[in-house]
């Protein structure tokens, strides 16, 4: 996330919160689709991690981007941390470890999407290039240990790398040393939005199957064919994984807001600063909590918007849903993770032909998919067969629901186009994870460092 929220809207009612929510609501005519990527930076002479400060910085990269796209500096403290596009166009920010993120634009089909892709990662080029610097595209650091990763100097993640250890043993790596690519839909009603959310969350494991891309730790083959995956097993499980309240029939925006509230906070923002607030749960803050610890205590809107983007659930409802399962990694696949989304939930004889498909995948069977995939990845079992049968089917709903809505670039193909890297994964029954570590076994001699210009952008 690029920038948190002020909104000084007093809340009066839960009512409220859950009418925030609410407010996302759009017609279909309006959905659009916002990609977000994240990669690691590194310099091309010896693979170290890229550090904030210094002439080869990523605070210097920042604003050199700033300086030729015109985009207004995002500043904490004092110090750039992202920058904002103009008229939504998107937005840059830094993860902790300083993954650079691509917070991309509200757009309207998936041409758009890959052409906002291409040209960030060519304007980034274009100043890093210079400076010895290069991105990678994977789900995890390769090859840096926590105490080699750079920390980001944002005040919320502070807070968070104070807060992680207490409540997981995986927080600090999931936030220094994971990368994921990520999209985020729209919903018309409160019916479209839990079928939406229930298929997301049954198949979010599938997704984590087909983007498997996180082999390697430290430098060697970590036994895990998705370890940003398995990290989030432990992180934090009163924030994150899967929601049972999702699942059941009558799922609503007010099953999701009784559960943000009691979820402990992260902080709260009073004049550009950050404070502390790991103690209480929202619910609390709402009775009072903060009186005589921060000046203007009583809970704004701002904050309620703030305590949402601190939920990580494996689909993360706020005034629009956030697909979260899947690994960082090239391209290619940047565009196909909206591909797959948007082909399964914008057409609605795709959503009905999914939703029925899944519907009966209970929140127990999920949860042993979300806990064998980082291993076993497409090979799970399911049921009769593996995620991988289910993964097929779904590939074969997601062209379906791509070819309906018809968009198509200049040259007249429509989005399925965008499926082809999945395609192929589901063609061969092997993840992306699989085919690096057989470079590594075979070409690579064991070696990780041809894995930087294997899957430099």
């Amino acid at each position: 996330m690029a920038r948190d929220t002020t909104d000084l809207t007093p809340i009066r009612s839960v009512d409220e919160l859950v009418d925030h929510i609410r407010g996302g609501e759009k017609p279909e005519r309006d959905f659009r689709i916002g990609t977000e990527h994240e990669k690691f930076g590194f310099y091309t002479a010896d693979l170290s991690p890229v550090p904030y400060e210094g002439d080869r910085g990523i605070r210097r990269l920042l604003e050199e981007l700033g300086a030729t796209s015109g985009w207004e500096p995002i500043v904490d403290d004092g110090r750039i941390i992202g920058l904002a596009g103009t008229n939504g166009g998107g937005a840059i920010s830094l993860e902790p470890g300083g993954q650079f993120e691509l917070s991309g634009a509200a757009l309207e089909n998936l041409h758009q999407t890959c052409r906002e892709t291409g040209a960030h990662l060519a304007d980034l080029r274009a100043i890093a290039d210079p400076l010895g610097i290069g991105f990678l595209g994977i789900g995890s650091s390769p090859l840096w240990r926590l105490d080699e990763t750079p920390v980001m100097p944002k005040s919320r993640y502070e807070i968070m790398a104070r807060y992680m250890p207490k409540v997981g043993t995986r927080g600090l790596d999931m936030m220094f040393r994971t990368s994921t690519i990520q999209v985020n839909l729209d919903f018309s009603t409160e019916a479209d939005m839990r079928a939406k959310m229930q298929v997301g969350m049954r198949l979010q494991a599938v997704a984590s199957a087909l983007f498997a891309n996180s082999p390697f730790t430290e430098g060697h083959a970590n036994g895990l064919l998705s370890w940003r995956s398995d990290v989030w097993s432990d992180v934090d499980n009163q924030r994150s994984g899967l929601l049972p309240f999702v699942f059941e029939d009558g799922f609503g925006y007010r099953d999701y807001v009784e559960w943000a509230l009691d979820v402990p906070m992260y902080f709260v923002m009073r004049d550009g600063r950050y404070h502390d607030a790991t103690d209480i749960t929202f619910r609390q803050c709402l009775d009072g909590a903060l009186k005589g610890r921060v000046e203007a205590p009583e809970p704004n809107m701002g904050d309620w918007a703030n305590h949402l983007s601190t939920l990580f659930p494996d689909v993360r409802l706020k005034r629009f849903i956030e697909m979260r399962g899947a690994d960082g990694g090239p391209w290619r696949g940047i565009c196909a993770l909206p591909a797959y989304w948007t082909g399964l939930l914008y057409d609605p004889g795709a959503l009905g032909e999914v939703h029925a498909l899944t519907r009966d995948i209970s929140f127990e069977e999920a949860s042993v998919l979300r806990a064998s995939v980082p291993r076993e990845g497409l090979a799970t079992r399911f049921r009769d067969g593996t995620v991988l049968d289910l993964a097929r089917e779904t590939l074969r709903i997601a062209h379906r629901g791509l070819a309906a809505r018809a968009r198509r670039n200049e040259d007249g193909l429509d989005e399925t186009i965008f499926l082809s890297p999945l395609d192929d994964i589901a063609a061969r029954g092997r993840t992306a994870a699989e085919e690096l570590l057989q470079l590594h076994a075979g070409p690579w001699d064991g070696r990780i460092e041809p894995l930087f210009s294997h899957l430099a952008y």
